[in-house]
């Protein structure tokens, strides 16, 4: 069974970054489309951007568009999400996903998952 750990999270103001790290550990996985999805108290798990294998197409949500960007370390079996311009609304628990279909990452059905890693953001 493959596992993704997450790393990275933490408190910051408004306007701050914070660069978020998702560790697979399985080689297989660098086979595998990657991506991100965040959940806040009382609201659904929202997806948030993926990348596909070789990192050559990369797809955000409108929310976090032109703010964060997903990257891959295929060597190292490690996606990175750099969130720049932190808002209040970007404060959630955000999951790293994988699965084969870069589809599935979107959709938020991925077949593997994070324990999750909390960004708070304060004003």
């Amino acid at each position: 069974q493959e596992q993704l750990v997450e790393s990275g999270g933490g408190q910051v103001q408004a306007g701050d970054s914070l660069r978020l790290s998702c560790v697979a550990s399985g080689r297989t996985l660098s086979n595998y489309a990657m991506g991100w999805s965040r959940q806040a108290p009382g609201k659904e798990r929202e997806f948030v951007a993926a990348i596909t294998p070789s990192g050559a197409w990369t797809y955000y949500a409108d929310s976090v568009k032109g703010r964060f960007t997903i990257s891959r370390d295929i060597g190292k079996s490690t996606v990175y999400l750099q969130m720049n311009s932190l808002k209040s609304e970007d404060a959630a628990v955000y999951y790293c996903a994988a699965d084969r279909l870069f589809s599935a990452v979107v959709a938020g059905t991925s077949g593997s998952w994070g324990q999750g890693t909390q960004v708070t953001v304060s004003s």
